[in-house]
């Protein structure tokens, strides 16, 4: 199922992040280091190759809400965009933050006049953020962000779990209508 705004197509799946060979760029739930860890970090980092780590070391580190882009080595991507959302009840203010890593992340894939790209569920794992705020906060943005865009018109959602694809659904058809 997808959802329309303003030109922009947004679909939500349960998947594989790095297995999303249909989109320029995937985003990296990323610590402010940039390097393997957990999670998304861990599995996008491993199937990139080493190359992503070189690059990576020379950005961070990075603070909450902010964002850098690297090649995406081995991954069927052009591009790895990197987030560094906030901890939930630490870094403050935590949706302010959470929303910059969803501005910047679609800034700089406008930039590099990219027309897709692909988005874990930010900061809802090892950070802490519960999840149906952070959907709220990432649909709410995209959506917000959507007039600005000039090259990006396809966001996808790959989400970790049935429950997750669910949620998404719902505040996707409630903030974009069904």
């Amino acid at each position: 199922m997808a959802w329309k705004t303003d030109g922009l197509t947004i679909g939500c799946v349960k998947g594989d992040i790095t297995q999303q060979g249909d989109v320029d760029a995937i985003v990296n739930a990323a610590n402010a280091q940039l390097r393997t860890g957990g999670g998304v970090a861990g599995a996008i980092h491993r199937a990139a190759g080493p190359g992503l780590a070189e690059e990576c070391r020379d950005l961070a580190p990075i603070k909450p809400g902010e964002a850098v882009i690297t090649a995406a080595y081995n991954l069927p991507n052009l591009y790895v965009i990197h987030c560094l959302g906030p901890v939930y009840g630490k870094d403050e203010p935590a949706a302010e933050l959470l929303a910059d890593c969803y501005r910047n992340a679609l800034r700089l894939a406008d930039e590099k006049e990219l027309t897709s790209v692909a988005f874990p569920a930010i900061s809802t794992g090892a950070f802490g953020y519960p999840l149906e705020p952070a959907a709220r906060v990432a649909v709410k943005t995209i959506r917000d962000m959507t007039p600005d865009l000039s090259s990006v018109r396809r966001v996808r959602f790959v989400l970790f779990s049935d429950k997750d694809c669910v949620t998404y659904h719902r505040l996707l058809d409630e903030i974009l209508g069904a």
